[in-house]
């Protein structure tokens, strides 16, 4: 599972060109997209805009090192440029999970350290598969407990 947010430039555009890139990848296969939400920051500069994010399920014959160099080009394509922890971006592409592994690299952690706590990856995620676990838990009910849950609006496409 991989979470899309931007909040520069045409996000929505961004967003949609980021799973087209994820189609066109080799090895990987977009299995389901999850619908647009608008959001609140969480952390950074308090006078950023808010985000687009979405939540895109992918099969994949890639190493989780392999996917995670594969996003980020995807973001270096999309003009990512990381100045400033939680700030704004043109596009971030983070992997919340991947099959059920657990890993724990300088490089990588899955699944992601922050999702169980992010309503604005849970609650997209919870819309495209509303019987979805993390961590052995409903992702619906984590995403009710998170803090910016009511900041996550969703948006029809």
């Amino acid at each position: 599972m991989l979470a899309l947010g931007s909040n520069l430039g045409d996000s929505r555009s961004a967003l949609a060109s980021a799973v087209q890139a994820l189609e066109a990848a080799e090895g990987v296969v977009v299995v389901n997209a999850s619908p647009l939400a608008r959001t609140k920051p969480v952390g950074g500069p308090v006078d950023q805009r808010d985000y687009l994010n979405q939540v895109v399920e992918i099969e994949t014959r890639l190493s989780p090192h392999e996917l995670l160099d594969l996003a980020q080009q995807i973001e270096v394509d999309h003009k990512r440029v990381r100045s400033q922890r939680n700030g704004p971006r043109t596009l971030d592409v983070d992997i919340v999970t991947y099959a059920s592994a657990t890993i724990d690299s300088p490089r990588l952690q899955v699944p992601h350290p922050s999702a169980a706590d992010r309503a604005f990856v849970l609650l997209p995620w919870s819309w495209m598969d509303p019987v979805a676990l993390l961590g052995g838990r409903p992702v619906r009910e984590l995403a009710r407990e998170a803090q910016d849950y009511d900041d996550v609006v969703r948006l029809d496409q």
